[in-house]
C-alpha cells in the first residue's frame, strides 16, 4: 500500500512538472510567434492558464503533504507543549473541513460547467474546476491521514514535527 501511495504522490510531481513545460512552451511560442511574426496562437493563452491552475492546485496537496504550509506554532509549543497533539489534529480537522468545502463546490461548478465548450480549445470549462475538485479529494485524504497519524507522510530526510 505504501508502495501504490509513493508512486501517485511521484505521480502528481511528474504532472506538475510536465504542466509547467507546456505552460512555459506555450507562452514563450506566442511571444515569439507574436513579436517576431506579428501572429499567435489563440488557444495558448487559455491552456497557459488552466496548466497555471492546475500546477497552483496540485501544488497545494504536495505542499500539504510535506507539511510545508506556513504555520506559526512557537506559541502553542512553548506554553502548552502537552496540548500540541491535540492542537495538531484539531488543526487537521479544520483543515479537512476547509478542503471539504473546496472538494463540494469545486465538484458542482465542475458538473454545471462541463458542458460549456471553449470556443478557442474545444475543452470543458469544467476542466478549471476539475483541478479544485481532485486536489480538494486528495487534500482530504492527507488531512484523514494525518489526523490519525501525524507522522503517516515523514519521509527519512524530513524532520518529524
Amino acid at each position: 500500500m505504501k508502495i501504490i501511495v509513493e508512486k501517485l504522490w511521484n505521480s502528481i510531481e511528474a504532472i506538475m512538472a510536465l504542466l509547467m513545460v507546456t505552460m512555459i512552451a506555450l507562452v514563450f511560442t506566442n511571444v515569439v510567434l507574436r513579436y517576431g511574426f506579428s501572429s499567435s496562437l489563440r488557444p495558448s493563452v487559455e491552456l497557459s492558464r488552466m496548466c497555471f491552475v492546475w500546477v497552483v492546485m496540485l501544488g497545494a496537496v504536495v505542499v500539504l503533504r510535506r507539511d510545508e504550509h506556513l504555520a506559526v506554532t512557537e506559541i502553542s509549543d512553548v506554553f502548552f507543549p502537552r496540548a500540541v497533539p491535540f492542537l495538531r489534529r484539531l488543526g487537521w480537522a479544520i483543515i479537512l473541513f476547509a478542503v471539504g468545502m473546496l472538494f463540494w463546490g469545486s465538484f458542482r461548478q465542475m458538473m454545471a460547467n462541463w458542458n460549456n465548450i471553449s470556443q478557442l480549445t474545444g475543452l470543458p470549462s469544467g476542466l478549471f474546476y476539475a483541478s479544485g475538485f481532485i486536489s480538494g479529494g486528495l487534500m482530504a485524504f492527507v488531512a484523514v491521514i494525518r489526523i490519525f497519524n501525524p507522522d503517516a507522510f515523514a519521509t527519512e530526510d524530513e524532520p518529524t514535527k
